[in-house]
């Protein structure tokens, strides 16, 4: 069975045999962990594949201008330390028992994997300019994120990897990879 996960404008669709969960909405996260430390920040999807753990942040710029003053790399690699510290935590304390089984699994597995799923409109206007550059996004998430994952990717739709378990398409039609 496929698992079907919707953040923004995008629907991901996760092959079968795929665990894929929205992270930042376990009661785990929200309820319990979130006011550690004075607030944490989470990335939209944890997957599971193979002894591979993805963690996947997405951001849709395509209708919408990036308006945060946090560079996009720094905000991608704080949402990834906090996490995986969420899912440590969770393996021990979450009270939902599927959330502390799917945080038991994710810390268990030998690789770990950054994914940052970047949309921005195709044909960039005054209107709608690129929020950012990807090329400089990938170059501050290696930087910040080599001890965790040392070959992060930063991808849209159509520059999805065949060996990412998942396909993506905008809600208003058009499918990258199916």
């Amino acid at each position: 069975m496929t698992t079907t996960l919707m953040e923004q404008q995008l629907t991901f669709t996760f092959a079968e045999g795929v665990e894929a969960t929205q992270y930042d909405d376990w009661a785990f996260y929200r309820n319990q962990f979130n006011a550690v430390c004075g607030g944490t920040k989470a990335v939209d999807f944890v997957c599971l594949d193979g002894d591979q753990l993805w963690l996947i942040e997405v951001k849709d710029y395509r209708h919408h201008r990036r308006t945060k003053l946090v560079d996009l790399g720094d905000e991608v690699a704080a949402k990834v330390r906090d996490t995986l510290a969420g899912l440590v935590a969770a393996s021990c304390n979450a009270n939902e028992a599927e959330e502390r089984r799917v945080a038991r699994q994710a810390v268990g597995r030998s690789r770990l994997r950054v994914v940052l799923h970047l949309e921005q409109p195709r044909h960039p206007s005054r209107l709608f300019p690129r929020a950012v550059d990807p090329d400089d996004v990938m170059l501050k998430l290696k930087q910040r994120l080599k001890a965790v994952d040392a070959h992060p990717r930063v991808v849209d739709q159509s520059t999805l990897d065949a060996r990412m378990p998942w396909a993506v398409r905008g809600l208003a039609g058009g499918s990258a990879r199916e």
